[in-house]
């Protein structure tokens, strides 16, 4: 039997779950600010949200500002809002909402709501992987077209950096027939600087048939700032160079172009009910072998939380644009699926 991408990406999405689950150490705790007491396993916070597994009650999620204190032997690599980053153990201090880091200089005093990410730093490798992965589809009988739509990721972390696969698949069918597609997959590292500043490679390929692209393979290095970062969002600016290569459809001249590359990246996270995400993005590329010629992209994806923070219901919408395709293509393509997702 053949195997296809869609089945290998569940195969890993299945075994990502059973490793997590094999692997827990609920030796953590977590005092809320009504005087109960959380023993389990601490597994990440961000965006305000602390992620816990107890047994018999799964994974659960605690705002972070209902947390008094946090007590765990196990090390941690804790981003604050300044842009520093500690890397050490919890342990709960005499004053509400205040705790120290026990680290390998010794402890330090930190402020609760001055916390913006907190990860565990693993040995096992299948317990540094966070991932979501989205499904949607739309249909109108009037015009017997259909869309369909497949998308996600899967985040690995290490001390001061992360690897993150990503992809998005998006196919319009007119009555049986395939008409137009649009796939993209990336694979992208960061590796925090000194405070706001990062750094980002970049490796990706992607396939638009309505503007004439049957394969773009990509290779960008940039440089990262974080303009604002705190516990319900993120925003930052990425500007670097991007070697591409292309092949179009109705062709076979390839291009091999230097481009630019300059983009503005929104995640937004309102823990009040009812629970939001926003994730938004916006990429210029203009051509330095071509000049005249550049190309833009947006993307927007909000979604709001059901039954719990790990299943979400959102629409997903893109765009993009091309000044001179280089075959018989469109200059701009757009579409929206209705998506359901589900967080690891």
């Amino acid at each position: 039997m053949k195997l296809s991408i869609k089945h290998i990406i569940l195969f890993v999405f299945v075994l990502v779950i059973v490793q997590n689950k094999g692997y827990s150490q609920k030796t953590d705790t977590i005092y809320h600010i009504n005087g109960n007491i959380l023993t389990g396993e601490f597994k990440k916070m961000k965006y305000g949200i602390a992620s816990y597994s107890m047994d018999g009650m799964g994974t659960i999620n605690v705002e972070e500002v209902k947390i008094n204190a946090i007590r765990s032997n196990k090390e941690f690599e804790i981003k604050m809002k300044n842009g520093l980053i500690y890397f050490g153990s919890f342990l709960p201090s005499d004053i509400d909402r205040k705790i120290y880091i026990i680290g390998p200089t010794g402890k330090d005093l930190i402020y609760l709501d001055d916390i913006v990410e907190i990860f565990p730093l693993k040995q096992n490798f299948w317990s540094r992987i966070d991932g979501n992965f989205s499904v949607g589809a739309n249909f109108s009988k009037s015009s017997n077209v259909g869309t369909t739509s497949f998308s996600g990721n899967l985040d690995y972390r290490k001390r001061k950096s992360f690897i993150q696969l990503s992809w998005d698949n998006n196919n319009t069918f007119q009555a049986d027939t395939l008409s137009a597609n649009k796939s993209d997959i990336a694979l992208e590292w960061q590796r925090l600087l000194k405070k706001s500043w990062s750094t980002g490679l970049i490796i990706s390929a992607s396939q638009n048939r309505e503007l004439g692209t049957k394969l773009r393979l990509n290779i960008s290095a940039l440089g990262i700032k974080d303009i604002f970062y705190n516990n319900w969002n993120r925003f930052y600016v990425g500007a670097g160079l991007t070697m591409s290569r292309e092949t179009p459809y109705n062709s076979m001249n390839i291009t091999n172009d230097l481009t630019g590359l300059t983009q503005l990246v929104w995640k937004v996270y309102k823990f009040s009910s009812p629970k939001i995400w926003v994730d938004a993005n916006i990429n210029f590329l203009p051509y330095i072998t071509d000049p005249g010629r550049y190309r833009a992209s947006f993307n927007l994806n909000p979604q709001v939380s059901i039954f719990s923070n790990d299943f979400k219901v959102g629409v997903s919408f893109y765009y993009n644009y091309d000044s001179e395709p280089l075959s018989d293509g469109s200059k701009t393509d757009y579409g929206t699926n209705l998506q359901l997702s589900y967080s690891l």
